[in-house]
């Protein structure tokens, strides 16, 4: 939507003027967005002055999803981009038809936007995994925090069985996926990828330690797999190792990502705190979706 100015105010007056009935946090936020243009260039500055005549472009209509609106909380959202906090049991996307992360956040927001906003896959957890997942609005958005991932940084909290014979350390390895679907660790080969994971002992439970984990890459199921190389499988991680005595939710938490806008740059952190529950094991099965 595009509209002549013609009185000198700010653009956050001029904003407020046109939507008088959203809340001035809103307005905010879609300056912040880097959306908004004056004659033709992004202007994000609350105090930016108009002047008669000056050409602003603008539209809400870019589908902010509430927290009332979807079944996992919003931890982060703004017009180019959503950072959900996704429950363990349900996978990030899927073509099978089964219920899925980004389905269920692309039809809220195509109804919110009257179907000009859907949301693209950044980077995946596995459906077994919870935390902090990113999902863009556009494919703009998407491939230009994909062309800079590598100044992406994502942490992890794991509950792993035993205690790592080193407290710190680094595990690096080559990976492929065998007829089963699992993923594996060989030596060095055309059809591997190398991956390459850092953990660090926050503390220890009895025979189990907490630790935090970064990833330098992003393979399939690379943490887990890691970890079971060092003789410390997740807890519930039954694919990987772990005991098969009861069933249990993985424990694996996506705990925080740090990424560059991809409109300013800017870099943007966005945290989720450990699951209820997730340091407590009982002698018996557990249920969750």
């Amino acid at each position: 939507m595009r509209t002549i100015v013609n009185i000198s105010q700010t653009l956050l007056e001029f904003l407020l003027e046109q939507y008088p009935d959203s809340p001035r946090t809103r307005i905010k936020k879609l300056l912040q967005s880097g959306t908004v243009r004056v004659n033709n260039k992004p202007t994000s500055l609350h105090s930016f002055s108009l002047k008669p005549g000056d050409s602003v472009d603008f539209s809400m209509r870019t589908g902010i999803a509430t927290k009332a609106r979807l079944p996992f909380p919003v931890l982060y959202e703004d017009q180019s981009v959503i950072v959900i906090d996704k429950p363990a049991g349900i996978a990030t996307s899927s073509i099978d038809g089964s219920a899925n992360v980004q389905w269920t956040i692309s039809e809220h927001l195509k109804d919110m936007s009257k179907g000009t906003v859907r949301t693209y896959v950044v980077h995946r957890l596995d459906k077994e995994v919870s935390g902090v997942l990113l999902l863009a609005k556009s494919e703009m958005a998407m491939d230009t925090i994909k062309d800079k991932w590598e100044e992406t940084e994502k942490h992890y909290f794991a509950l792993v069985e035993k205690i790592p014979e080193n407290p710190e350390g680094t595990i690096k390895s080559w990976l492929i996926e065998d007829n089963a679907m699992k993923m594996r660790s060989v030596t060095e080969r055309a059809d591997a990828k190398l991956a390459i994971t850092h953990y660090r002992t926050i503390r220890n439970i009895d025979n189990y330690a907490l630790l935090d984990i970064k990833t330098e890459t992003g393979r399939k199921n690379q943490i887990r797999v890691h970890l079971s190389d060092i003789g410390c499988p997740i807890v519930g991680d039954r694919k990987y190792g772990a005991s098969t005595d009861f069933i249990r939710r993985v424990r694996l938490h996506a705990c925080s990502i740090s990424f560059p806008h991809p409109l300013n740059g800017e870099m943007i952190t966005v945290e989720s705190p450990l699951p209820k529950g997730f340091l407590s094991l009982k002698a018996e099965d557990e249920h969750y979706k």
